[in-house]
């Protein structure tokens, strides 16, 4: 009887650690995404945020977040302070036969939760992107990854206040998703727009990205890890309802994703005349995000049309925000912040347990203390040091200002006589 409870004890802990991975690869497709729509003369600088935003999260979490997230007691709304990440589960209480024994390693607990810390601020990094000094994005990314969002996280899947009150969301639309686009949301309304987004009389002028191809491979790769993300949100995988649950968990995420990039082609086709390709990569994140907060209960069918809104949605939501000249070159505050509300709000439409009024509880809950937070830390930074860059390192570049560097240097090599 041990060695079988240690088998399943060594089973979960490698599905949980390998859905990690996927959801740590997750990280490159933010990379090549936002590295594909943004100018060629930002795109070095754009690549050195998100690989520094994943070592701070990592380390940020590692010393303080988890122990915020997860170290607390059941229904409080303050979490208690401590380091670390506490000692690892011993054989005999995997092995005790008693109903509260582990059933996957405390690291494998740590490293999936670290994994989506890095998700929530690679959101923000394509925000407010071209135009942000790195090292205040780098300040930002410490308070974020330490203290902004394992305080909500607590409030949620660490036990406190709101999952007290009820609010589900199984793989983070709104902890995770939302989150991210309301940190970010703040950042961009302190920065401002990037020179010569919006004219003076009204008009909006579109600022293509340099490299379609490279957005398209971040977008896939997104799609991939997302099975991590959301598989291992089933958190085992070794009794037969476990597994049931993970196949039906990885056809929903993969049905929703198709939905949202369909519905956004076809609205981009019907709106702008034009197969808008970006409208499609934003479609496919759209889905992952709406399916997100519940990608059990709904049949397959009912995952395509959940995605199929947050496909609608995210197309209208980026033509509203640069209407109201909010700035975001890679849409991520409506991928994943407009979107994420929805995936929370549809939960109870096949969840029998969830119910409105603790999913608007929560959105309301998670939303006003990132944003508002945020808020304040954005401005301390601009206070002390400065957010933005001047306007001739921005025409100019950020990666020649802030990283000494370009990613294509040949493309603007003088030819010498």
């Amino acid at each position: 009887m041990s060695e079988l409870t240690e088998l399943t004890y060594a089973l979960d802990t490698f599905y949980f650690l390998i859905c990690g991975v996927l959801v740590m690869w997750m990280a490159a497709g933010f990379a090549m995404l936002e590295a594909g729509l943004v100018r060629s003369k930002n795109t070095a600088e754009i690549l050195t945020k998100n690989i520094a935003l994943f070592a701070i999260a990592c380390t940020m979490y590692l010393l303080l977040g988890y122990y915020l997230m997860y170290s607390s007691s059941g229904g409080g709304f303050l979490p208690n302070l401590g380091f670390l990440i506490g000692t690892e589960n011993s054989v005999d209480a995997i092995t005790s036969g008693n109903d509260d024994a582990p059933y996957y390693s405390l690291r494998s607990d740590f490293f999936f939760q670290v994994v989506f810390v890095a998700t929530a601020m690679s959101i923000v990094s394509g925000a407010v992107a071209e135009r942000m000094k790195l090292w205040a994005f780098l300040a930002f990314a410490v308070i974020m990854t330490g203290v902004i969002y394992p305080i909500s996280g607590y409030w949620t899947w660490g036990g406190g206040w709101l999952a007290a009150a009820g609010y589900s969301d199984y793989a983070g639309s709104g902890i995770v998703h939302m989150a991210g686009a309301a940190a970010a949301l703040a950042g961009v309304l302190v920065l401002g727009p990037r020179k010569g987004k919006y004219g003076k009389d009204g008009s909006i002028y579109a600022i293509p990205g340099a490299n379609m191809p490279l957005a398209t491979l971040g977008t896939f790769i997104l799609w991939m890890g997302w099975f991590g993300f959301n598989g291992g949100s089933e958190l085992k995988l070794s009794d037969g309802a476990s597994a049931n649950n993970v196949a039906q968990v990885f056809v929903n995420t993969n049905a929703a994703a198709a939905g949202g990039v369909i519905a956004a082609l076809i609205l981009a086709k019907l709106w702008f005349r034009k197969a808008d390709l970006t409208m499609a990569l934003n479609g496919a994140i759209a889905g992952l995000v709406a399916i997100t907060a519940e990608p059990l209960a709904p049949t397959a069918l009912g995952a395509a049309i959940i995605g199929a809104v947050g496909g609608l949605l995210v197309v209208a939501s980026i033509v509203v925000l640069d209407k109201l000249k909010i700035d975001d070159p890679v849409g991520a505050i409506s991928a994943h912040g407009v979107v994420g509300i929805w995936g929370v709000l549809v939960v109870p439409m096949s969840n029998g347990d969830a119910s409105f009024g603790a999913q608007l509880l929560g959105i309301i809950g998670i939303f006003a203390w990132v944003f508002l937070a945020s808020l304040v830390v954005w401005l301390i930074i601009k206070a002390i040091m400065g957010i933005r860059v001047s306007e001739e390192e921005e025409y100019e570049g950020v990666d020649l200002a802030e990283c000494g560097l370009e990613a294509y240097p040949e493309f603007n090599v003088a030819t010498k006589k």
